[in-house]
Formats: C-alpha cells, sequence, structure tokens
C-alpha cells in the first residue's frame, strides 16, 4: 500500500526540521547550512525513505568522523574548523546534485520507488546510478580525507607520487583510499537494505541488485581519486612558515606553495567531483541493469 503524498511530505518535514535542528546544536552545520540541511533532506524524504537514509547515512558518518582525532588535525591544518561546521554552500555542493536528480526521478516514476533495471527504465536506473554515485562519492572523499590524515604513513600527491605534508589538497595515503572504499560501500548497502522494504522486483532483477555492492565501492574510490587530482592540480597549497601548518588560500608573504592552482576552492573541487563520479556511476548502472 503506498503511502499517501501528504503523509510522505509531513513526514520529510517532521524529520528533516529535527535532524537541522539537532545538527546545528552539536555545531555541524552553522545556520545557513542547516537551513539549506533541511530543503535537501526534505526533498530526499519526500521522495523516498531509500533516498533520505543514502544522505544520512553521508551526513552522520561524515560529521562523526570531522570531530575524531580534532586535536590531531587542529595541529596539521590551519584552516580547520572546530566540529567540522558545514554553511550552505557546501551542503549545496553536498548534495544539490542529488536533490535535483532525486527530484527529477521522482516526477519520472510517480514518486515511486524503482529497482535498477535499464529495460524497464535506462532513464529512471540513470538517476538512480547518479544518485548512488553522488553520495558514494561525497563519502569517500569525506572517510578518505578524515581518517587518511590521521593515518601515520607520509601522503604523497597523487600528480607526482612525491612527499607531502599532511593536510595538502591532492595528498593521498593507502589508508585513506581504503576508507573511500569502505564508504562507497556503506552507500551501496544502505540503498540495498532499505531497498528492500521501499521496492518489489523480480526475483532475477532483485538478485542483481546486489552488483550495486561493487559499483558503489568503486564510485567511493573514484571519487576520492577524482577529487585528488583536482586537488592536486586546481586547488592552491601552501605552507605558512608562521603557522607551521598547511593552508589551501594562497594569502599572506609568509605561505610558500606546495602544489597547485588558484582556480577552485575546496566547495569547486567537491562539486566538480560528485559531478564526474555521478556521471560514470550513472553509465556504469546503465550498462549493468
Amino acid at each position: 500500500m503506498e503511502t499517501p503524498p501528504q503523509i510522505r511530505l509531513i513526514f520529510a518535514v517532521s524529520v528533516s526540521a529535527l535532524i537541522a535542528f539537532r545538527s546545528y546544536k552539536r555545531k555541524s552545520l552553522d545556520l545557513s547550512g542547516a537551513l539549506a540541511g533541511f530543503i535537501v533532506m526534505t526533498i530526499h524524504f519526500a521522495a523516498g525513505l531509500r533516498y533520505g537514509a543514502l544522505l544520512l547515512v553521508f551526513f552522520l558518518s561524515s560529521s562523526k568522523l570531522t570531530k575524531v582525532g580534532e586535536e590531531k588535525k587542529r595541529r596539521v591544518d590551519a584552516d580547520f574548523k572546530e566540529g567540522g561546521q558545514r554553511n550552505w554552500v557546501q551542503v549545496m555542493c553536498n548534495g544539490g546534485i542529488a536533490s535535483v536528480l532525486v527530484g527529477i526521478l521522482s516526477t519520472l516514476t510517480g514518486w515511486q520507488d524503482k529497482c535498477l533495471d535499464s529495460k524497464e527504465s535506462a532513464i529512471a536506473t540513470a538517476l538512480i546510478g547518479g544518485i548512488i554515485g553522488h553520495y558514494a562519492c561525497t563519502n569517500g572523499d569525506t572517510w578518505s580525507s578524515e581518517l587518511g590524515v590521521l593515518s601515520d604513513a607520509q601522503p604523497r600527491l597523487i600528480t607526482t607520487l612525491k612527499p607531502v605534508k599532511k593536510g595538502t589538497n591532492g595528498g593521498v595515503t593507502k589508508a585513506g583510499l581504503l576508507a573511500a572504499i569502505a564508504a562507497g560501500s556503506v552507500v551501496g548497502l544502505a540503498f540495498l537494505i532499505f531497498g528492500l522494504f521501499t521496492t518489489r522486483c523480480e526475483i532475477k532483477v532483485a538478485l542483481k541488485q546486489l552488483l550495486v555492492l561493487p559499483i558503489s565501492a568503486l564510485a567511493g574510490l573514484c571519487g576520492s581519486l577524482i577529487d585528488s587530482v583536482l586537488g592536486a592540480t586546481v586547488q592552491f597549497s601552501g605552507f605558512c612558515s608562521v603557522r607551521n601548518k598547511v593552508r589551501i588560500m594562497s594569502t599572506g608573504p609568509t605561505v610558500r606553495k606546495i602544489s597547485g592552482l588558484d582556480i577552485l576552492d575546496n566547495n569547486g573541487v567537491n562539486f566538480v567531483s560528485v559531478l564526474l563520479t555521478s556521471f560514470l556511476t550513472s553509465l556504469a548502472c546503465v550498462c549493468v541493469f
């Protein structure tokens, strides 16, 4: 039995308001971020429980990991923010594309959740794949960054493989890359688990949905790698000799360049990497399913 749209909307608004307020109180989001987060979450939950779950898997896990090892991160990063507080720009860069895809998908399917099945609808499969790729990328990049910087291993710039200081854009470690794969897998697992309650597929199609796990794992890794390449090439990283920390803004005579051009900031890099990973995952799902 389908839940009436009015009930779904009331549920979406209520849950989104509660999470946004809690996140603001816990300093995971600032006021603008909480308002933007409320809108993004409402769109996802109104579209379906599974899409709201994907958003929460990313947001809750990334918020928790941001606060892990804060003292160590503060010593490394001159631009460190306590609690990893996100504003509306960061929320939209990490959830805007998925919100558009979810809105288009729900309109196309009459607000019914669908399985990945190109024979039934290649467009719907492509849109769902894009959403999976979106959150595999954002989750993979966040887990990779937040856990990679805590690793004792020396990071290496992805474009040259030369050792760089921790916190340098484009610096990668084995621990960080493994974290990205795990993060993508978690997104795929959430998609499968909640899909058991929100979709009905033929047995053959339902079993094929398990391929989401390797696809989402690869999307997490791919998103992290794309982000790192962009970070090493079109995003500035410098070392402040006064504060003895890495900076991601080319300001001040005491900042010595490590790598990258000052073309995109962190939000721009995130947006582009999400866009590319969503597109690639969308193509992969159309081909596989």
